[in-house]
């Protein structure tokens, strides 16, 4: 039995559910993030290629998988524009639909993203001082320089969770329940597929708990986005998790160019490395927990 909210919000869907505009409308979402994704790059190299000189791109670009300065991750933020444009551009084009359609009432996505977000804080804040004490991190950006970067930063971190939660949790999701009644389908897919493309092979012999974990993100977002009919709640727990884990504490290996303190220990190590990643998911569970007291969904 689906939330009465999420109904109200298949509205529009509804009068164009047919799966090949929602399979022509992903191919379109690919394309526009490739493209953009490779216009990013190329003024990136660009510009590296005129400071530094021409030797200094190859680096640069195999910098990007771990992004270890402020510009690398700017960049990497910088390339899912495609990616929150793609949504947008084929919602309207293939189903005549506006992105109030699959954002939510701004009143409801105002309430659902500031519930969210205070409760990351709630929960992560103390566990990560907590952390910092038990288990002391490398210094990462001076203050000053964190400081100055962030209102540049937190825009294109927000374009980030706008991006993967307007495709994953709006389109995709909104668009097959739409078509399909079965949770499977249109509850499943979106989620598995969101875990899918966070494979990544510096998690090394830690990948299948690294993708529990996102599995398990996945799948609490579409449920907040369900319970509220409204993307709000989950961009709101979507920014806060990747604001501690880019901004605060990152870990080791990873993005960790824009980081106040990077862990001591990459995330490819096997032993109390493997419980820290797996004790993520109980920590999103309660953030998800206390989400839905506060909204009372």
């Amino acid at each position: 039995m689906r939330h009465p909210e999420f109904e109200a919000a298949l509205s529009q869907a509804r009068r164009t559910p047919e799966l090949w505009r929602l399979l022509l409308g992903m191919l379109l979402c690919l394309f526009v993030y490739l493209t953009t994704a490779i216009s990013v790059f190329a003024v990136a190299t660009g510009i590296v290629a005129a400071q530094e000189g021409p030797f200094a791109v190859m680096p640069f670009v195999q910098g990007i998988a771990q992004p270890d300065t402020p510009g690398k991750v700017m960049v990497l933020l910088l390339t899912f524009t495609g990616m929150a444009l793609g949504p947008l551009l084929a919602a309207g084009a293939l189903h005549g639909r506006g992105p109030a359609s699959l954002l939510g009432p701004s009143r409801l996505w105002v309430r659902g993203f500031v519930a969210a977000l205070a409760a990351v804080l709630v929960i992560y804040l103390p566990l990560t001082l907590l952390g910092l004490r038990l288990a002391p991190p490398e210094p990462g950006l001076p203050l000053m320089r964190w400081l100055s970067l962030l209102p540049l930063m937190v825009p294109m971190l927000f374009l980030q969770i706008f991006a993967e939660e307007v495709l994953f949790r709006g389109y995709l999701q909104q668009q097959l329940a739409a078509r399909f009644v079965a949770r499977w389908i249109w509850f499943g897919i979106p989620s598995v597929l969101f875990a899918l493309l966070h494979i990544s092979p510096i998690a090394g012999a830690n990948l299948p708990i690294v993708l529990l974990g996102v599995l398990t993100f996945a799948f609490l977002a579409a449920d907040l986005a369900e319970r509220t009919g409204s993307l709000g709640a989950s961009m709101g727990l979507h920014f806060g998790n990747n604001f501690f884990g880019l901004f605060i504490l990152a870990t080791k290996g990873t993005i960790t160019g824009a980081a106040l303190f990077v862990s001591q220990s990459p995330q490819d190590r096997v032993g109390w490395e493997s419980l820290a990643v797996a004790a993520a998911i109980p920590v999103l569970l309660a953030a998800w927990w206390l989400t839905r007291r506060l909204l009372r969904v």
